[in-house]
């Protein structure tokens, strides 16, 4: 048998990868029942081909039982494929997802800056309107008191 993991185990994290953002999440729960029933049904079919032997009193014949195994063999890298395949495009899906998120946060960003910035002028500028109008009141004052 390979070394490649069976696809009806739950799949195995990223190396390296730890808890995080980057993380990539499971495949749903969903998906994962589908692929273990599809998986029973193929064992349920092979085992009832077994036992319809087996009732025939006849011995399995090699020929026989390579098949069996090739057609276990063959199922297992067609759902490894598709489940890698479906896996590559949802992290390809997250990546696009993280790319939108990442553009929307400089965007709120550049917003509060500028919004920072408008607070900024507004409060200087009526600072400054206000020290104009003291200065323009305590004219007018001066003018008064000196008649």
């Amino acid at each position: 048998m390979s070394a490649a993991p069976n696809p009806v185990d739950p799949p195995l994290p990223p190396r390296g990868s730890g808890p995080g953002p980057q993380e990539v999440p499971a495949i749903s729960a969903a998906a994962e029942r589908a692929r273990a029933e599809l998986h029973e049904e193929i064992e349920r079919v092979r085992l009832g081909v077994e036992e319809m032997l087996a009732e025939q009193k006849q011995p399995i014949d090699a020929d026989l039982r390579r098949e069996l195994d090739s057609i276990r063999e063959e199922t297992r890298l067609y759902v490894k494929k598709r489940v890698r395949k479906t896996e590559k495009k949802l992290e390809r899906s997250i990546q696009r997802i993280d790319d939108r998120t990442r553009a929307l946060e400089q965007r709120i960003d550049l917003v509060e800056a500028d919004r920072q910035a408008a607070e900024y002028r507004i409060h200087t500028d009526t600072e400054r309107m206000l020290d104009g109008l003291l200065h323009e009141v305590r004219g007018i004052a001066d003018l008064l008191t000196r008649q």
